[in-house]
């Protein structure tokens, strides 16, 4: 009996020498074979090196978790951080984009357009950043004017299954041919807390006028989704994963 405790005690004592050279993905399936080995393998003595060395952050943390159960947070943390979104439910087929610039001064309307979005011309190419054109724009008659214009940009799903504003926001403008101004407004958060939870991103629109034989007139529109972390536009697909949290509910 003496030689068979003598036994046992030297494989116990070569399997805490061995779990110190593997590593934690082989210390987490060793863990998996026995009660004994689960209790070998998770030990903190094993998992406090591997955690300050893989999430250093997490290992100064104050915590009541073994190291075990701390490496296994930061790691599924760290998958999700690196998880491909998945592709969006709505297409740009799917929406209309609705725009109308007003004058506050006359409550006229100074242009507007309602365009299927898969009709626009994506500008520049893979960017949610879309240009239009406009017709039957009022007219004026002086070059100089300015005016406070307010205006909105709304996009519904066809068959109006769904309605977001984008925009709705008011500037002074000058009308100048050849000229161009900027609106911009930022968009909340898509989540439960958007009301007092920023985003990242803003609505941005570019107006460009243009001489209507002797006045000035709005000529086109470009706008997209502006990202404020780098000041570029999101790409399309990243576009229509934003919209669907407020189009598709």
């Amino acid at each position: 009996m003496e030689k068979e405790t003598s036994s046992a005690t030297l494989s116990w004592e070569v399997l805490i020498l061995v779990a110190h050279h593997l590593d934690p993905k082989t210390l987490a399936i060793a863990s998996c074979v026995s009660k004994s080995w689960l209790h070998s393998m998770s030990s903190d003595e094993l998992w406090k090196p591997i955690v300050t060395d893989h999430f250093p952050s997490l290992s100064t943390l104050p915590s009541t978790v073994s190291y075990y159960r701390l490496f296994a947070l930061g790691h599924c943390a760290a998958l999700r951080r690196r998880q491909i979104p998945p592709k969006p439910t709505l297409s740009l087929s799917d929406l209309v984009f609705g725009i109308s610039i007003t004058s506050k001064r006359d409550s006229r309307v100074v242009a507007g357009a309602s365009r299927p979005v898969d009709a626009l011309v994506v500008d520049p190419p893979g960017v949610f950043s879309f240009g239009v054109g406009l017709e039957d724009c009022l007219l004026r008659k002086n070059e100089g004017l300015e005016e406070v214009l307010k205006v909105t940009w709304n996009v519904v799903v066809k068959g109006w299954r769904g309605v977001f504003t984008l925009m709705d926001c008011e500037r002074k403008v000058r009308f100048v041919a050849g000229g161009e101004e900027w609106f911009s407004q930022e968009l909340p958060a898509p989540s439960c807390c958007s009301k007092v939870v920023a985003s990242s991103v803003v609505a941005d629109m570019k107006v460009v006028m243009c001489d209507g034989g002797g006045k000035v007139k709005v000529e086109k529109v470009s706008m997209g989704i502006l990202s404020v972390v780098d000041w570029r536009y999101v790409g399309v697909e990243d576009g229509l994963r934003y919209l669907q949290h407020f189009l598709l509910t």
